[in-house]
Protein backbone atom coordinates (compact mmCIF):
# COMPACT_ATOMS: atom_id res chain seq x y z
CA UNK A 1 0.00 0.00 0.00
CA UNK A 2 1.58 3.37 -1.02
CA UNK A 3 2.03 5.83 1.51
CA UNK A 4 -1.21 8.70 0.74
CA UNK A 5 -3.50 5.29 0.69
CA UNK A 6 -1.87 4.30 4.42
CA UNK A 7 -2.35 7.93 5.56
CA UNK A 8 -6.60 7.76 4.33
CA UNK A 9 -6.87 4.23 5.57
CA UNK A 10 -5.38 5.49 9.30
CA UNK A 11 -7.63 8.53 9.05
CA UNK A 12 -10.96 6.50 8.48
CA UNK A 13 -10.00 4.32 11.52
CA UNK A 14 -9.79 7.14 13.57
CA UNK A 15 -13.12 8.30 12.22
CA UNK A 16 -14.66 5.16 13.18
CA UNK A 17 -13.01 4.93 16.62
CA UNK A 18 -14.39 8.16 17.29
CA UNK A 19 -18.10 7.16 16.25
CA UNK A 20 -18.12 4.09 18.34
CA UNK A 21 -16.50 6.25 21.30
CA UNK A 22 -18.91 8.71 20.78
CA UNK A 23 -21.97 6.62 20.71
CA UNK A 24 -20.51 4.21 23.51
CA UNK A 25 -20.58 7.87 25.59
CA UNK A 26 -24.21 8.91 24.21
CA UNK A 27 -25.46 4.85 25.39
CA UNK A 28 -23.67 5.01 28.86
CA UNK A 29 -23.19 8.10 30.06
CA UNK A 30 -25.58 10.50 28.61
CA UNK A 31 -28.30 8.35 27.78
CA UNK A 32 -30.03 9.24 31.67
CA UNK A 33 -29.85 12.87 30.94
CA UNK A 34 -30.94 12.93 27.08
CA UNK A 35 -33.79 10.47 28.40
CA UNK A 36 -34.84 13.58 30.98
CA UNK A 37 -34.44 16.47 28.69
CA UNK A 38 -37.27 18.55 28.36
CA UNK A 39 -36.57 19.19 24.46
CA UNK A 40 -37.02 15.32 24.23
CA UNK A 41 -40.07 14.84 22.91
CA UNK A 42 -40.22 11.19 21.91
CA UNK A 43 -39.70 10.50 25.98
CA UNK A 44 -42.91 12.77 26.47
CA UNK A 45 -44.94 10.74 23.79
CA UNK A 46 -43.75 7.34 25.23
CA UNK A 47 -44.88 9.00 28.79
CA UNK A 48 -48.05 9.01 28.03
CA UNK A 49 -48.73 6.25 25.61
CA UNK A 50 -50.04 4.43 28.37
CA UNK A 51 -52.37 4.69 30.77
CA UNK A 52 -50.73 5.73 34.19
CA UNK A 53 -50.57 3.71 37.81
CA UNK A 54 -53.29 5.20 40.29
CA UNK A 55 -53.43 6.82 43.77
CA UNK A 56 -55.28 4.20 45.99
CA UNK A 57 -57.65 5.49 49.36
CA UNK A 58 -58.70 2.96 51.57
CA UNK A 59 -58.60 0.59 48.50
CA UNK A 60 -60.42 2.38 45.42
CA UNK A 61 -58.63 4.55 43.33
CA UNK A 62 -58.81 8.46 43.35
CA UNK A 63 -56.90 8.89 40.08
CA UNK A 64 -57.25 7.46 36.45
CA UNK A 65 -56.57 7.92 32.91
CA UNK A 66 -58.16 8.97 30.01
CA UNK A 67 -57.78 7.98 26.41
CA UNK A 68 -58.00 11.55 24.67
CA UNK A 69 -57.72 9.95 21.04
CA UNK A 70 -55.89 12.76 19.37
CA UNK A 71 -52.69 14.42 19.56
CA UNK A 72 -48.91 12.68 20.13
CA UNK A 73 -50.19 12.12 24.06
CA UNK A 74 -52.76 9.66 23.67
CA UNK A 75 -53.46 9.21 27.83
CA UNK A 76 -54.28 12.12 30.39
CA UNK A 77 -54.62 12.21 34.37
CA UNK A 78 -58.11 12.11 35.54
CA UNK A 79 -58.64 12.87 39.02
CA UNK A 80 -62.14 11.78 41.37
CA UNK A 81 -63.40 14.67 43.69
CA UNK A 82 -59.88 16.13 42.47
CA UNK A 83 -60.19 19.79 44.98
CA UNK A 84 -60.59 17.75 48.10
CA UNK A 85 -57.79 15.27 47.39
CA UNK A 86 -54.83 17.84 45.14
CA UNK A 87 -53.26 18.31 48.84
CA UNK A 88 -52.24 14.88 48.65
CA UNK A 89 -52.26 14.04 44.90
CA UNK A 90 -50.28 16.86 43.78
CA UNK A 91 -50.94 17.27 39.84
CA UNK A 92 -49.47 14.91 36.73
CA UNK A 93 -49.80 17.66 33.50
CA UNK A 94 -49.02 16.79 29.73
CA UNK A 95 -47.79 20.38 29.80
CA UNK A 96 -47.19 21.68 33.50
CA UNK A 97 -45.42 18.86 35.05
CA UNK A 98 -45.77 16.91 38.35
CA UNK A 99 -45.60 17.51 41.82
CA UNK A 100 -46.41 15.66 45.21
CA UNK A 101 -46.83 11.81 45.18
CA UNK A 102 -47.51 12.25 41.60
CA UNK A 103 -44.25 13.31 41.23
CA UNK A 104 -42.57 11.45 43.99
CA UNK A 105 -43.62 8.45 42.75
CA UNK A 106 -43.28 8.39 38.73
CA UNK A 107 -41.68 6.10 38.20
CA UNK A 108 -44.05 3.59 39.51
CA UNK A 109 -47.11 4.95 38.36
CA UNK A 110 -45.26 5.24 34.64
CA UNK A 111 -43.92 1.62 35.30
CA UNK A 112 -40.23 3.07 34.59
CA UNK A 113 -39.19 2.44 38.27
CA UNK A 114 -36.07 -0.06 37.74
CA UNK A 115 -37.88 -2.35 40.68
CA UNK A 116 -40.74 -2.90 37.81
CA UNK A 117 -38.21 -4.48 34.96
CA UNK A 118 -40.00 -7.99 35.68
CA UNK A 119 -42.88 -6.56 35.02
CA UNK A 120 -42.12 -4.47 31.81
CA UNK A 121 -40.03 -7.85 30.47
CA UNK A 122 -43.19 -10.00 31.02
CA UNK A 123 -45.02 -7.03 29.42
CA UNK A 124 -42.55 -6.90 26.50
CA UNK A 125 -42.12 -10.79 26.20
CA UNK A 126 -46.12 -11.45 25.98
CA UNK A 127 -46.76 -8.69 23.54
CA UNK A 128 -48.82 -6.75 26.26
CA UNK A 129 -49.00 -2.80 27.39
CA UNK A 130 -46.32 -1.34 29.61
CA UNK A 131 -48.37 -0.85 33.06
CA UNK A 132 -47.71 1.17 35.76
CA UNK A 133 -47.98 0.29 39.40
CA UNK A 134 -50.15 1.89 42.13
CA UNK A 135 -49.38 3.79 45.21
CA UNK A 136 -51.23 2.84 48.48
CA UNK A 137 -52.16 5.90 50.64
CA UNK A 138 -52.59 5.78 54.53
CA UNK A 139 -55.13 8.28 53.83
CA UNK A 140 -58.87 7.66 55.64
CA UNK A 141 -61.72 8.98 53.18
CA UNK A 142 -64.33 9.71 55.82
CA UNK A 143 -61.83 12.15 57.56
CA UNK A 144 -60.58 13.53 54.66
CA UNK A 145 -64.15 14.59 53.85
CA UNK A 146 -64.96 15.71 57.25
CA UNK A 147 -61.94 17.96 56.69
CA UNK A 148 -62.69 19.25 53.69
CA UNK A 149 -66.19 19.78 53.77
CA UNK A 150 -65.68 21.04 57.47
CA UNK A 151 -63.37 23.90 56.27
CA UNK A 152 -66.73 25.06 54.17
CA UNK A 153 -65.77 28.11 52.44
CA UNK A 154 -63.20 29.61 54.71
CA UNK A 155 -59.31 29.55 53.86
CA UNK A 156 -57.63 27.25 55.68
CA UNK A 157 -56.01 23.72 56.51
CA UNK A 158 -56.44 20.58 58.27
CA UNK A 159 -53.90 17.81 59.31
CA UNK A 160 -54.56 14.55 60.82
CA UNK A 161 -52.54 12.29 62.19
CA UNK A 162 -52.13 8.62 63.87
CA UNK A 163 -50.42 8.95 66.76
CA UNK A 164 -49.29 5.29 67.09
CA UNK A 165 -48.14 4.75 63.81
CA UNK A 166 -47.54 8.34 62.09
CA UNK A 167 -49.75 7.60 59.22
CA UNK A 168 -51.42 10.76 58.49
CA UNK A 169 -54.84 10.42 58.08
CA UNK A 170 -56.13 13.33 56.60
CA UNK A 171 -54.62 16.55 54.97
CA UNK A 172 -56.81 19.01 53.54
CA UNK A 173 -56.33 22.60 52.18
CA UNK A 174 -58.44 25.42 50.97
CA UNK A 175 -59.36 27.21 48.60
CA UNK A 176 -58.01 23.77 46.09
CA UNK A 177 -58.40 22.89 42.75
CA UNK A 178 -59.35 20.44 40.31
CA UNK A 179 -55.66 18.53 38.92
CA UNK A 180 -58.16 17.40 36.09
CA UNK A 181 -58.67 21.01 34.52
CA UNK A 182 -55.02 20.98 33.38
CA UNK A 183 -53.93 17.71 32.99
CA UNK A 184 -54.21 18.14 28.94
CA UNK A 185 -51.97 19.98 26.91
CA UNK A 186 -54.13 22.33 25.25
CA UNK A 187 -55.64 25.73 25.02
CA UNK A 188 -58.04 25.19 27.57
CA UNK A 189 -55.39 23.60 29.66
CA UNK A 190 -53.07 26.53 29.57
CA UNK A 191 -56.12 28.69 30.76
CA UNK A 192 -57.30 27.06 33.89
CA UNK A 193 -53.12 26.87 34.32
CA UNK A 194 -52.97 30.26 34.08
CA UNK A 195 -56.26 31.57 36.26
CA UNK A 196 -54.87 29.75 39.31
CA UNK A 197 -51.61 30.68 39.56
CA UNK A 198 -50.97 33.80 42.19
CA UNK A 199 -50.45 36.45 39.70
CA UNK A 200 -54.09 36.05 38.95
CA UNK A 201 -55.53 34.30 42.23
CA UNK A 202 -54.64 36.09 45.19
CA UNK A 203 -56.15 33.26 47.33
CA UNK A 204 -53.57 30.53 45.93
CA UNK A 205 -55.77 27.93 45.49
CA UNK A 206 -52.45 25.50 44.35
CA UNK A 207 -50.72 26.53 47.77
CA UNK A 208 -50.86 23.42 49.83
CA UNK A 209 -51.62 25.39 53.20
CA UNK A 210 -51.48 21.84 55.41
CA UNK A 211 -47.84 21.22 54.35
CA UNK A 212 -46.10 24.27 52.77
CA UNK A 213 -47.46 27.02 54.79
CA UNK A 214 -46.72 28.54 58.49
CA UNK A 215 -48.61 30.46 60.68
CA UNK A 216 -48.18 32.14 64.03
CA UNK A 217 -49.80 29.05 65.90
CA UNK A 218 -51.01 31.07 68.76
CA UNK A 219 -52.25 29.80 72.27
CA UNK A 220 -51.56 26.20 70.62
CA UNK A 221 -48.40 26.30 71.10
CA UNK A 222 -48.49 26.74 74.97
CA UNK A 223 -48.27 22.84 75.00
CA UNK A 224 -45.10 22.66 73.93
CA UNK A 225 -44.19 25.20 76.46
CA UNK A 226 -45.95 23.40 78.84
CA UNK A 227 -43.72 20.53 77.97
CA UNK A 228 -40.74 22.29 78.40
CA UNK A 229 -41.88 23.72 81.52
CA UNK A 230 -42.91 20.28 83.38
CA UNK A 231 -39.71 18.40 81.79
CA UNK A 232 -37.50 20.82 83.56
CA UNK A 233 -38.63 20.31 86.49
CA UNK A 234 -39.51 23.60 87.54
CA UNK A 235 -43.23 23.33 87.48
CA UNK A 236 -46.05 20.94 88.24
CA UNK A 237 -49.32 20.25 86.44
CA UNK A 238 -50.86 21.79 89.49
CA UNK A 239 -48.57 23.76 91.42
CA UNK A 240 -48.90 27.19 91.81
CA UNK A 241 -46.76 29.41 88.96
CA UNK A 242 -46.37 32.53 90.39
CA UNK A 243 -47.60 34.67 87.73
CA UNK A 244 -48.71 38.36 88.02
CA UNK A 245 -51.38 39.67 85.79
CA UNK A 246 -50.52 41.20 83.84
CA UNK A 247 -47.08 40.38 83.46
CA UNK A 248 -44.48 42.50 82.18
CA UNK A 249 -42.36 41.66 79.73
CA UNK A 250 -38.81 40.99 80.21
CA UNK A 251 -36.30 44.07 79.21
CA UNK A 252 -39.43 45.76 78.36
CA UNK A 253 -42.34 48.45 79.49
CA UNK A 254 -44.88 46.98 78.15
CA UNK A 255 -47.16 44.21 80.07
CA UNK A 256 -48.87 41.69 78.53
CA UNK A 257 -52.49 40.84 79.65
CA UNK A 258 -54.79 38.02 79.04
CA UNK A 259 -58.25 37.82 76.87
CA UNK A 260 -60.93 38.48 78.99
CA UNK A 261 -61.68 38.72 82.75
CA UNK A 262 -59.71 34.81 83.42
CA UNK A 263 -58.12 33.47 86.71
CA UNK A 264 -54.74 33.54 85.60
CA UNK A 265 -52.36 35.19 88.07
CA UNK A 266 -50.44 32.28 90.03
CA UNK A 267 -52.41 29.95 88.17
CA UNK A 268 -51.12 26.28 88.17
CA UNK A 269 -50.21 24.89 84.38
CA UNK A 270 -53.52 23.28 84.16
CA UNK A 271 -55.55 26.09 84.67
CA UNK A 272 -52.92 27.77 82.44
CA UNK A 273 -53.95 25.60 79.29
CA UNK A 274 -57.93 25.77 80.57
CA UNK A 275 -58.22 29.47 80.64
CA UNK A 276 -55.35 29.68 77.73
CA UNK A 277 -53.23 31.96 80.18
CA UNK A 278 -50.72 34.42 78.09
CA UNK A 279 -49.11 35.60 81.48
CA UNK A 280 -48.19 32.07 82.82
CA UNK A 281 -46.45 30.52 79.48
CA UNK A 282 -44.71 33.53 78.54
CA UNK A 283 -43.59 34.08 81.55
CA UNK A 284 -42.91 30.36 81.70
CA UNK A 285 -41.12 30.90 78.56
CA UNK A 286 -38.70 33.34 80.06
CA UNK A 287 -37.64 31.69 82.83
CA UNK A 288 -37.01 28.07 81.13
CA UNK A 289 -34.98 30.84 78.39
CA UNK A 290 -34.74 30.33 74.51
CA UNK A 291 -32.18 27.84 74.40
CA UNK A 292 -34.29 25.31 76.29
CA UNK A 293 -37.49 26.47 74.85
CA UNK A 294 -35.43 26.00 71.14
CA UNK A 295 -34.36 22.72 72.47
CA UNK A 296 -38.00 21.29 73.27
CA UNK A 297 -39.42 23.14 70.12
CA UNK A 298 -36.84 21.08 68.09
CA UNK A 299 -38.06 17.32 69.62
CA UNK A 300 -41.01 18.55 68.58
CA UNK A 301 -39.91 18.78 64.91
CA UNK A 302 -39.75 22.86 65.05
CA UNK A 303 -36.17 23.69 62.87
CA UNK A 304 -36.38 20.81 60.50
CA UNK A 305 -35.58 21.77 57.26
CA UNK A 306 -36.05 18.13 56.01
CA UNK A 307 -39.14 16.76 56.86
CA UNK A 308 -40.31 14.42 54.24
CA UNK A 309 -43.76 12.48 54.31
CA UNK A 310 -42.76 12.20 51.64
CA UNK A 311 -43.85 15.41 50.42
CA UNK A 312 -42.05 17.89 51.97
CA UNK A 313 -43.13 20.22 54.84
CA UNK A 314 -42.31 23.64 54.85
CA UNK A 315 -39.94 24.30 58.03
CA UNK A 316 -41.92 25.47 61.43
CA UNK A 317 -39.60 27.64 63.31
CA UNK A 318 -38.75 28.12 66.91
CA UNK A 319 -36.47 31.14 66.57
CA UNK A 320 -33.59 32.17 68.43
CA UNK A 321 -34.33 35.56 69.72
CA UNK A 322 -33.96 38.24 72.37
CA UNK A 323 -35.84 37.63 75.85
CA UNK A 324 -39.08 39.47 75.27
CA UNK A 325 -39.69 38.06 72.06
CA UNK A 326 -38.86 34.62 73.31
CA UNK A 327 -41.41 35.30 75.92
CA UNK A 328 -44.01 36.04 73.14
CA UNK A 329 -42.69 33.07 71.08
CA UNK A 330 -43.39 31.03 73.99
CA UNK A 331 -47.47 31.55 73.77
CA UNK A 332 -47.09 31.63 70.06
CA UNK A 333 -46.82 34.86 68.57
CA UNK A 334 -43.52 37.26 67.92
CA UNK A 335 -41.42 34.80 64.84
CA UNK A 336 -42.94 31.53 66.09
CA UNK A 337 -44.36 29.24 62.68
CA UNK A 338 -45.46 26.41 61.62
CA UNK A 339 -47.43 24.40 59.91
CA UNK A 340 -50.67 22.36 60.62
CA UNK A 341 -48.98 19.12 59.98
CA UNK A 342 -46.67 20.41 62.75
CA UNK A 343 -49.07 20.93 65.18
CA UNK A 344 -50.59 17.93 64.45
CA UNK A 345 -47.33 16.39 65.33
CA UNK A 346 -47.34 17.95 68.76
CA UNK A 347 -50.99 16.82 69.75
CA UNK A 348 -49.85 13.32 68.71
CA UNK A 349 -46.83 12.82 70.20
CA UNK A 350 -48.37 14.17 73.85
CA UNK A 351 -51.72 11.89 72.90
CA UNK A 352 -48.91 8.60 72.37
CA UNK A 353 -47.43 9.19 75.42
CA UNK A 354 -44.33 10.82 75.11
CA UNK A 355 -43.28 9.57 71.46
CA UNK A 356 -43.20 11.41 68.34
CA UNK A 357 -43.59 9.21 64.99
CA UNK A 358 -41.98 10.60 61.46
CA UNK A 359 -45.36 11.33 59.76
CA UNK A 360 -45.94 9.81 56.36
CA UNK A 361 -48.57 9.02 53.76
CA UNK A 362 -47.60 6.79 51.72
CA UNK A 363 -47.96 3.14 52.97
CA UNK A 364 -46.83 0.93 49.77
CA UNK A 365 -45.84 1.15 46.78
CA UNK A 366 -47.21 -2.00 44.04
CA UNK A 367 -46.17 -3.10 41.11
CA UNK A 368 -49.42 -4.06 38.15
CA UNK A 369 -49.58 -7.23 39.75
CA UNK A 370 -50.43 -6.23 43.18
CA UNK A 371 -46.53 -7.27 44.16
CA UNK A 372 -45.53 -5.05 47.29
CA UNK A 373 -42.38 -3.45 45.85
CA UNK A 374 -42.24 -0.83 49.39
CA UNK A 375 -43.73 -1.07 52.33
CA UNK A 376 -43.16 1.86 55.10
CA UNK A 377 -42.60 1.06 58.33
CA UNK A 378 -43.40 3.34 61.57
CA UNK A 379 -40.64 4.68 62.23
CA UNK A 380 -39.73 7.00 65.82
CA UNK A 381 -38.81 10.93 65.19
CA UNK A 382 -38.09 11.74 68.15
CA UNK A 383 -39.11 11.23 72.02
CA UNK A 384 -39.98 15.42 73.17
CA UNK A 385 -41.28 14.08 76.74
CA UNK A 386 -41.05 11.11 79.22
CA UNK A 387 -44.06 9.20 79.52
CA UNK A 388 -45.02 10.57 82.59
CA UNK A 389 -44.77 14.26 81.19
CA UNK A 390 -47.33 13.55 78.33
CA UNK A 391 -49.17 11.94 80.97
CA UNK A 392 -49.33 15.51 82.27
CA UNK A 393 -49.97 17.14 79.24
CA UNK A 394 -53.11 14.64 78.20
CA UNK A 395 -54.07 15.78 81.73
CA UNK A 396 -54.27 19.23 81.19
CA UNK A 397 -55.85 18.77 77.59
CA UNK A 398 -58.40 16.96 78.38
CA UNK A 399 -59.21 19.61 81.16
CA UNK A 400 -59.18 22.28 78.21
CA UNK A 401 -61.89 19.92 76.34
CA UNK A 402 -64.11 18.94 79.39
CA UNK A 403 -64.23 22.71 81.31
CA UNK A 404 -62.02 25.21 79.44
CA UNK A 405 -61.73 26.90 76.03
CA UNK A 406 -62.29 23.84 73.90
CA UNK A 407 -65.70 22.45 74.98
CA UNK A 408 -66.95 22.65 71.45
CA UNK A 409 -64.61 19.48 70.61
CA UNK A 410 -66.37 16.98 73.03
CA UNK A 411 -67.40 13.88 71.55
CA UNK A 412 -70.02 12.21 73.81
CA UNK A 413 -68.24 8.96 75.45
CA UNK A 414 -64.88 9.87 73.75
CA UNK A 415 -61.99 11.22 75.56
CA UNK A 416 -60.79 14.03 74.15
CA UNK A 417 -58.03 16.40 74.51
CA UNK A 418 -57.28 19.47 72.92
CA UNK A 419 -56.19 22.99 72.53
CA UNK A 420 -57.74 26.29 71.35
CA UNK A 421 -55.21 29.13 69.55
CA UNK A 422 -56.15 32.91 68.37
CA UNK A 423 -52.79 33.77 66.72
CA UNK A 424 -52.71 37.44 65.84
CA UNK A 425 -51.77 38.29 62.36
CA UNK A 426 -50.27 41.14 60.58
CA UNK A 427 -48.93 44.47 61.81
CA UNK A 428 -50.39 45.34 65.22
CA UNK A 429 -52.53 42.72 64.82
CA UNK A 430 -54.17 44.49 61.81
CA UNK A 431 -55.61 41.59 60.28
CA UNK A 432 -58.10 39.11 61.36
CA UNK A 433 -56.26 36.48 63.71
CA UNK A 434 -55.87 32.88 62.67
CA UNK A 435 -58.15 30.25 64.25
CA UNK A 436 -56.47 27.47 65.48
CA UNK A 437 -57.43 23.90 67.41
CA UNK A 438 -55.31 21.31 68.29
CA UNK A 439 -56.69 17.81 69.52
CA UNK A 440 -56.57 14.17 70.12
CA UNK A 441 -59.26 11.19 70.61
CA UNK A 442 -59.04 8.11 72.53
CA UNK A 443 -60.12 4.41 72.35
CA UNK A 444 -61.93 2.99 75.22
CA UNK A 445 -58.25 1.14 75.96
CA UNK A 446 -56.97 4.69 76.59
CA UNK A 447 -55.08 4.90 73.24
CA UNK A 448 -55.16 7.49 70.70
CA UNK A 449 -56.17 6.93 66.93
CA UNK A 450 -56.50 10.36 65.81
CA UNK A 451 -54.45 13.67 66.33
CA UNK A 452 -55.76 16.82 65.00
CA UNK A 453 -55.06 20.17 64.07
CA UNK A 454 -56.94 22.63 63.06
CA UNK A 455 -56.75 26.14 61.16
CA UNK A 456 -58.68 29.07 59.96
CA UNK A 457 -56.76 31.88 57.57
CA UNK A 458 -59.73 33.76 57.19
CA UNK A 459 -63.17 33.28 57.01
CA UNK A 460 -67.04 35.49 56.68
CA UNK A 461 -66.86 35.61 60.48
CA UNK A 462 -66.96 38.92 62.07
CA UNK A 463 -63.05 39.67 63.98
CA UNK A 464 -64.74 39.59 67.21
CA UNK A 465 -66.19 35.93 66.82
CA UNK A 466 -63.11 34.57 65.69
CA UNK A 467 -61.61 32.35 67.73
CA UNK A 468 -60.67 28.41 67.67
CA UNK A 469 -63.28 27.47 69.91
CA UNK A 470 -66.01 28.57 67.25
CA UNK A 471 -64.12 27.75 63.90
CA UNK A 472 -61.36 25.18 64.09
CA UNK A 473 -62.83 23.20 66.99
CA UNK A 474 -65.97 21.89 65.57
CA UNK A 475 -64.12 20.93 62.51
CA UNK A 476 -61.49 19.25 64.75
CA UNK A 477 -64.60 16.91 66.31
CA UNK A 478 -65.52 16.12 62.54
CA UNK A 479 -62.60 14.29 61.83
CA UNK A 480 -61.90 12.54 65.15
CA UNK A 481 -65.60 11.50 64.91
CA UNK A 482 -65.05 10.37 61.13
CA UNK A 483 -61.70 8.02 62.01
CA UNK A 484 -63.28 6.66 65.18
CA UNK A 485 -66.44 5.79 63.63
CA UNK A 486 -64.48 4.04 60.79
CA UNK A 487 -62.59 2.00 63.72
Amino acid sequence: MNKPLRRIAIFCGLLVLALLVRDNWIQLVQADELKTDPKNRRVAIARYAQPRGNIIVDGKSISGSVDTKSGDFRYKRTYRNGPMWAPVTGYASQAFGATQLEALNDGILTGDDDRLFFNRTIDMLTGKQQKGGNVVTTLNAKAQKAAYDGLGDSKGAVAAINPKTGAILALASKPSYDPSSFAGNGDKDTDAWSKLQKQKNEDEPMLNRALRQTYPPGSTFKVVTAAAGLESGKYDLDGKTDTPDPYRLPDSSTDLGNDGNIPCEDASVRDALRYSCNTVFAKMSNTLGNEKMIEMADKFGFNNKELDTPVRAAESVYPEDNKPQNAMAGIGQASNRATPLQMAMVASAVANNGSLMKPYMVDQLRAPNLNVVQQQKPDELSRPVSSETAQKLQQGMETVVEKGTGQTAQIPGVTVGGKTGTAQHGENNSKNPYAWFISYAKDKDGSAPVAVAVVIESSDTLRDDIAGSKLAAPVAKSVMNAVLEGK
